[in-house]
């Protein structure tokens, strides 16, 4: 779930209406009359834009800031999945928004061209939101065809942090971004991932005209879990400074932390502090616990009681209609907590932070789109939770938005007086060791029959592996339903087995993050062992389930982002029937790993010890890096499929006379 907290800036500045403005650029914008783009014989891609231009520009409406964006493609179409796909053009047409100019036409590869009917901008509505929206019916497009639309919006004004992707997954020419502004207001750019610097017109004397021109951009193709949207060209922008308002920085933390310290961290009336108290009451909180337990009860206690609403409203945002009513939206939430917090005083910290697989925070560039998710953070613990995110619990938040900057705001008291402080920090991402899945299992034979084997299986789980079952244990209701659960570890292993027993361990939701969830089983299969004459198979690398196997035909081209650090521990224990032994055991080692800077990052590493007929293997595996960087992306890929490696061991049995 994300938040955007825009609507919390305050308007810092005032605005001065201009007095002799330039015409508007759109209305002496067209596109042309007698159109001749081509595209080289050569070229065999799906689809290529020939021109692609936007142009943003912010004017005064009597007293009103507006913004006019104008979007212009031309795109060129060669097969039948890309016809299928552009022959409706959805338009980005909002509450609030007017369209001044709204026009598109298919110009075939015989040069004919086929203007679109206004009967064909058709509106439609969206079921489940409720919004409407208006698309082009384009009608004519043959393979080779050109497809062109333009339109002009009118809106509400967007300055407070933009984004504008310049690269996408098919292949682009004459890319064009223009902004044009009243000359008191003054933007700045920051461009990301190989996109040119967004340059100054110093030509116009009362506009200010920001433009960026890129002849060629190449295709982007997204792959195996990359930060696609993260890793593409793009630029951000905000209106920076006001000249007319003695240069005020506009966008800025500091205003921004101040704002939101306003929101959420108000004086309490005495009605609200009473209704705090019955909360807390409600918590049945020991008068020994200590600042974890107190904060886990509460993170558990609120996730499973309020509901909480995705909309905006302003009941849902008020704490005394949230503490009798128990309903909220995410900023609701928000409050909540900390209102708790601070009744409670438990030291705290407001995080605002991004999803790093979307755009990671630039700690340089201070504008909205680095500000869309909340953590609560405390020092007292150095742990984080997410509080709009209902399938987390406290010590494991949403994975994306930690392994990442963040701004924090804390909360400062000096005798009466309060106020905040924002400093910009990393958010540790929570370390392997906490996020396990230990697996223990032992083996026996049948002695009257050799392909059947009992099994005993104890696994257990902890951190993020546990998060989206052991919190929601008291949703699983009934002893059938349970079983079901416990089944499921086994048939990940084996399809044909028969349980003999089985035990939850620690099935509380309320023990998340405190001790991991465990399955214990005993059950008896036939699905481990095939025999081959006077030999056998046995299916060593099943016990741990199938693995993932990456494959990589073509050079990797972007960073692989892993959601969080991980370990696995394994340990196989097999009571090798009498009279048999095994031939092939260093087919189990397996030891591929991969440091840097002196730190093993990535290993997977299986062995084994004999004694007498007992025979132990371990294999365990670690990942303590996100990131994954194309320079270290073969060592990784190795270590994942060492995984799938061992999964394929099938160790031969044979008669040891």
């Amino acid at each position: 779930m994300k938040i955007k907290i825009s609507l919390l800036v305050a308007l810092l500045f005032t605005f001065q209406i201009a007095v002799a403005q330039e015409t508007l650029f759109f209305k002496s914008y067209d596109w042309e009359a007698s159109p001749n783009y081509t595209v080289e014989k050569e070229r065999t891609e799906d689809m290529i834009a020939v021109k692609e231009k936007t142009v943003t520009e912010f004017t005064f409406d009597k007293e009103d800031l507006v913004e006019y964006f104008l979007e212009h493609k031309v795109l060129w179409l060669n097969s039948d999945d890309a016809i299928e796909e552009y022959n409706k053009i959805y338009l980005p047409f909002t509450v609030g928004a007017e369209l001044q100019i709204n026009k598109a036409r298919v110009i075939t590869p015989e040069g004919k061209i086929i203007n679109l009917d206004q009967s064909k901008i058709l509106t439609a509505e969206d079921e489940e939101t409720g919004s409407t929206y208006k698309y082009y019916a384009l009608e004519g497009i043959t393979k080779g065809s050109f497809i062109e639309y333009m339109y002009v919006v009118k809106r509400p004004p967007s300055y407070t942090g933009e984004k504008r992707y310049i690269q996408d997954a098919y292949y682009k020419e004459n890319v064009e971004f223009d902004l044009f502004s009243p000359s008191n207001l003054l933007f700045k750019f920051k461009s990301y991932n190989n996109v040119p610097d967004v340059d100054t017109d110093t030509l116009s004397a009362d506009k200010r005209h920001y433009k960026l021109y890129v002849a060629k951009v190449p295709k982007l193709e997204n792959e195996y879990q990359a930060p696609y949207n993260a890793s593409r060209g793009f630029i951000v922008y905000k209106m920076d400074k006001n000249t007319n308002n003695m240069g005020v920085d506009i966008i800025s933390y500091g205003n921004i932390a101040h704002n939101l310290y306003t929101s959420y961290y108000p004086a309490y009336s005495e009605k609200t502090t009473g209704l705090l108290n019955d909360f807390i009451k409600e918590l049945d909180l020991s008068k020994k616990a200590d600042e974890e337990t107190i904060v886990r009860k509460l993170d558990y206690y609120i996730k499973t009681t309020v509901y909480s609403q995705d909309i905006y409203g302003d009941d849902l945002e008020n704490l005394d209609l949230i503490l009798a009513q128990q309903i909220a939206n995410e900023t609701g939430v928000i409050k909540l907590y900390i209102a708790v917090l601070r009744t409670l005083n438990i030291a705290h910290e407001l995080v605002v932070t991004t999803d790093r697989n979307e755009i990671k925070f630039d700690p340089e560039f201070e504008a909205t789109n680095f500000l869309t998710d909340f953590l609560l953070y405390f020092p007292a613990s150095d742990k984080y939770l997410s509080p709009n995110a209902s399938g987390t619990r406290f010590g494991f938040p949403m994975p994306y938005v930690t392994d990442n900057y963040g701004l924090f705001l804390k909360e400062v008291v000096n005798g009466d007086q309060k106020s905040v402080t924002g400093k910009i920090k990393y958010i540790e991402p929570v370390t392997a060791d906490k996020i396990a899945d230990v697996m223990k299992v032992t083996i026996d034979f049948d002695e009257d029959n050799l392909t059947e084997n009992t099994v005993h299986l104890d696994r257990a789980f902890s951190g993020y592996y546990a998060m989206n079952i052991q919190p929601f244990m008291h949703l699983i209701q009934g002893k059938e339903a349970r079983n079901d659960l416990v089944d499921s570890f086994v048939e990940s292993a084996t399809p044909e087995f028969e349980i003999k027993s089985r035990k939850l361990i620690n099935d509380d939701a309320e023990l998340f993050g405190v001790k991991p969830l465990q399955v214990i089983v005993d059950f008896t299969t036939e699905g481990f062992v095939e025999k081959a004459g006077r030999k056998y198979l046995f299916k060593l690398g099943d016990l741990i389930g199938q693995q993932l196997e990456m494959y990589q035909e073509k050079e990797r081209v972007l960073p692989l982002e892993g959601q969080f650090h991980r370990s696995y521990y394994r340990t196989l224990t097999l009571h090798i029937p009498k009279g048999y032994k095994i031939t092939n055991l260093e087919d189990i080692i397996i030891d591929n790993s991969y440091v840097k800077d002196g730190k093993e990052l990535f290993s997977f590493k299986s062995a084994y010890q004999l004694k007498g007929n007992t025979l132990t293997v371990t294999a365990d595996e670690h990942y303590r890096e996100n990131n994954i960087q194309v320079a270290m992306y073969e060592e990784y890929r190795t270590v994942i499929n060492s995984a799938a490696d061992f999964n394929k061991i099938v160790l031969l049995l044979e008669p040891s006379k």
